[in-house]
């Protein structure tokens, strides 16, 4: 019986645990938590559209067999407390599946456990949002993954189809996955973080508009970096994604407007901020995505938080 273990029950992470779970796949699902977050969950569980799911949760210093999958869903600056509380799930045949924004989660993950098999992987179309003490969502889109560099497939691809496969987790193996991942870039440096700026749901995105015309601005930023460092996204990525977009649930929030109405930290860092200092390595300017990211500076100093 393969196991999966998530670790970071956010939004898209309870969303694809519950997923897993309703399949009735003979795998062992298991939550990675410690401290007050793990006796959350044992108490509570986690509840998702209405329902309460009650999973198994294992400590990060207790010894265990490694598990076949690993389901990344922390927030990017949670980062570094996941990859140490995964010492105990990662084993050489393991596939450690990124769901973070940004594109850099995969490398840090790969350096940390070079023994494991570490694809390019986005969710995409999911509209997941906390919704009091549990997460709701009407789109669930699906995972794009694939290997890091493009050729035939290896044994992780492999693996990793067939636990998406066999658990229900709509997906595409995709064989020109940096080209996705920067598409993915793309989204959320646009719609996520012009969201947060205004704490608006997906609606006023979908519709013409200001705020819609300041999303593609920061995107064509993210395509002019992208070509400067040889990865071909071009207006059409947009168009793209207006179409993904006019899927979502309007009255939705995405994850970074979610953290801004909450006050919490937000994944600017991420966004606006690996874009502007591509800018500056590479030349290209990025004036769209310097004012977010010195915006989200400012809120983050606001609020008090780090």
């Amino acid at each position: 019986m393969p196991t999966i273990s998530v670790i970071g029950l956010g939004a898209i992470g309870a969303a694809y645990a519950a997923r897993i779970a309703d399949s009735g796949a003979p795998v062992e699902l298991r939550v990675v938590a410690e401290g007050d977050r793990a006796e959350r969950l044992r108490t509570h569980g986690v509840r998702v559209n209405g329902r309460t799911y009650r999973l198994p949760v294992v400590d990060p210093a207790d010894d265990r067999t490694p598990a076949d999958l690993v389901v990344v869903a922390v927030k990017c600056h949670h980062l570094p407390e996941a990859i140490a509380a995964l010492r105990h799930e990662v084993g050489p045949d393991t596939v450690i599946l990124s769901l973070l924004n940004g594109i850099t989660s995969e490398q840090a993950l790969s350096e940390a456990y070079p023994e494991a098999y570490v694809p390019l992987a986005v969710a995409v179309g999911i509209d997941a949002v906390r919704d009091g003490a549990g997460v709701r969502y009407s789109t669930l889109g699906w995972v794009d993954a694939g290997d890091p560099i493009p050729g035939g497939r290896s044994p992780g691809s492999v693996r990793l189809e067939r636990l998406l496969t066999e658990t229900g987790v709509p997906h595409h193996i995709n064989d020109d996955m940096r080209h996705v991942l920067w598409w993915k870039f793309l989204v959320n440096v646009g719609v996520n973080q012009v969201s947060a700026l205004l704490e608006a749901p997906y609606a006023l995105f979908q519709a013409a508009g200001p705020a819609r015309e300041l999303m593609i601005a920061a995107q064509r930023e993210v395509v002019a970096v992208a070509q400067a460092s040889g990865v071909d996204l071009t207006e059409a990525d947009i168009e793209k994604f207006l179409g993904v977009l006019a899927t979502l649930g309007p009255d939705n929030y995405t994850s970074m407007a979610q953290d801004a109405l909450a006050r919490r930290r937000t994944e600017v860092d991420q966004f606006a901020g690996v874009v502007v200092q591509l800018g500056e390595r590479l030349g290209v300017p990025t004036p769209v995505n310097t004012v977010l990211l010195q915006a989200f500076q400012a809120k983050h100093q606001q609020w008090g938080v780090d």
